[in-house]
């Protein structure tokens, strides 16, 4: 709404006490129907230098990247965004709503399995006067809701306009092996607008973060029950994480196995198909158990819950509490009904087959040989185009860090290490092996994280060092002087510009 332009003319026969009453009547009206201050008032550009790390020769660094995303003021005078526009920042920069002026910030939390974070001034005063936003409700499929944002392509806030097409478990791109709920709109969200709010009736339905490549009138939104989530995990001052309960379960729909476990065909419960050995619920539940209910959520056949009228993965149910508070859970066993307390946890046993941030890759370095985990961010890297060592071998890094914890648990090493590459040198020339192999041992050692690299290779009296790779079994064998390997150790950290031989 506009205020009527005032002719500088007077009209013949003006009355200035009537028309005075009149302006202030429209202006009293124009206050009822605009918030004192407007939703954008609120909603920042942030603007970063980030350098990541590369995992392929850990001790550097990739180039620095410039680049922008949205965030906005919550209660606290703080800013919410995405993790993944702060990640691995050297330099965060805030601009407000038509401001020319850059402000320092800072991070204070970052939640990486959410995709979420806490931004703040480094001069709380860059912020006075802005009234924050406010959570709403999850949103109904088929509602209407208004991102807004910062887009690449323009410089100034965008306002785009969508419809909720569904409300599902999805899997969070940042994070890479983590599944939450998630809303998908047809209102564009585009690089640029991940950390904005996501608006329905003048509160945030969400947070702007992903979409899908190739798939259009397509964008994703955290929720508002993630965000709530995320905001009550670190009012303590601490972020822990988002809990994972370590079952998996299948469908329970077949009506022979039904009736062989003594439970009706009424469409109730899932069977525990798996437990993750160090997970919470490997303590509580049995494989074969059926859950009936999750935090007061009936789980189906099918393995779903009916989540404020969404159908969705019982995985939903188990991210409800905090870590360390229980679930309480019903289950069916030797034909009989339990209610269960699950104490739930955030999980850190898989760590590396995630993106990790923030923390800078432990390697070690010994006559050229450059020694490393295996993680998804080192099989990102040699997998990037352009990189000549995308090998057959691959495959078999990729079972050993997402497919033997789920089929051979036993087996499994707490921090797998593979020899990432080998720096050229007249001691090392007679490897075949050129990098990008699982170490299994060193002079006998099994490797079961990089220290043991460290103490094989130190406590070793023998003429020679010898590294098994590839698998629990015997595998193929290098072998190198020991003596010629520690005289010519210091050279190689010189020629290859290596500041340290080891981050640990």
């Amino acid at each position: 709404m506009r205020i009527p332009r005032i002719a500088s003319i007077v009209p013949i026969g003006f009355n200035p006490r009537a028309f005075t009453f009149l302006l202030l009547s429209a202006l009293c009206v124009r206050a009822q129907l605009l918030p004192a201050s407007s939703p954008e008032q609120a909603v920042v550009q942030i603007l970063t230098a980030s350098q990541t790390p590369d995992f392929d020769a850990p001790w550097r660094f990739d180039s620095v990247r410039r680049s922008t995303g949205t965030g906005f003021v919550i209660e606290g005078g703080r800013i919410l965004t995405n993790a993944h526009v702060i990640a691995w920042a050297k330099q965060i920069l805030v601009r407000r709503y038509q401001d020319p002026r850059l402000l320092p910030a800072r991070v204070v939390y970052a939640g990486h399995d959410c995709d979420l974070a806490i931004v703040e001034l480094l001069d709380p005063k860059g912020l006075e006067g802005v009234s924050p936003l406010t959570l709403g409700e999850l949103p109904a499929v088929q509602s209407t809701v208004v991102t807004i944002g910062y887009p690449a392509g323009g410089e100034q806030i965008s306002f785009t306009r969508g419809v909720v097409s569904r409300i599902e478990m999805q899997a969070y791109a940042h994070p890479g092996n983590r599944s939450l709920l998630a809303v998908q709109t047809d209102a564009a969200i585009n690089p640029g607008n991940s950390g904005g709010p996501v608006l329905q009736e003048g509160k945030v339905a969400g947070v702007a973060f992903q979409g899908i490549p190739g798939l259009q009138n397509a964008g994703f939104f955290i929720p508002p029950e993630v965000v709530r989530h995320f905001l009550k995990d670190v009012a303590d001052g601490r972020y822990d994480g988002v809990p994972l309960a370590g079952v998996t379960l299948e469908p329970l729909q077949n009506p022979a196995y039904r009736r062989q476990l003594g439970l009706a065909d009424d469409g109730r419960g899932a069977r525990v198909d798996a437990l993750r050995p160090d997970g919470a619920a490997m303590r509580v539940l049995r494989r074969d158990d059926v859950v009936l209910e999750v935090g007061g959520l009936a789980v189906g056949s099918d393995g779903m819950v009916l989540y404020r009228g969404n159908r969705v993965s019982a995985s939903v149910a188990f991210q409800q509490p905090q870590s360390g508070e229980p679930v309480r859970l019903k289950i069916w066993r030797d034909r009989a009904e339990l209610t269960l307390d699950l104490p739930m946890e955030a999980y850190r046993g898989d760590r590396l087959a995630g993106r990790s941030y923030d923390t800078l890759p432990r390697y070690f370095v010994h006559a050229g040989l450059v020694f490393t985990p295996l993680s998804a961010d080192y099989l990102e890297t040699v997998g990037r185009p352009g990189r000549d060592n995308l090998w057959a071998g691959l495959a078999k890094l990729i079972y050993e860090l997402r497919g033997r914890p789920l089929e051979e648990p036993a087996t499994v090493r707490a921090e797998p290490i593979v020899l990432a590459t080998i720096l050229p040198h007249p001691v090392n020339a007679d490897f075949s092996m050129r990098g990008g192999a699982l170490v299994n041992r060193i002079n006998g050692v099994r490797i079961e994280r990089l220290e043991d690299v460290i103490r094989a290779l130190s406590e070793n009296q023998g003429e020679r060092h010898v590294l098994e790779f590839d698998g629990p079994d015997q595998g193929p064998l290098e072998a190198i002087n020991r003596a010629a390997a520690a005289a010519a150790h210091t050279e190689i950290l010189r020629t290859y510009a290596i500041p340290s031989d080891q981050r640990l």
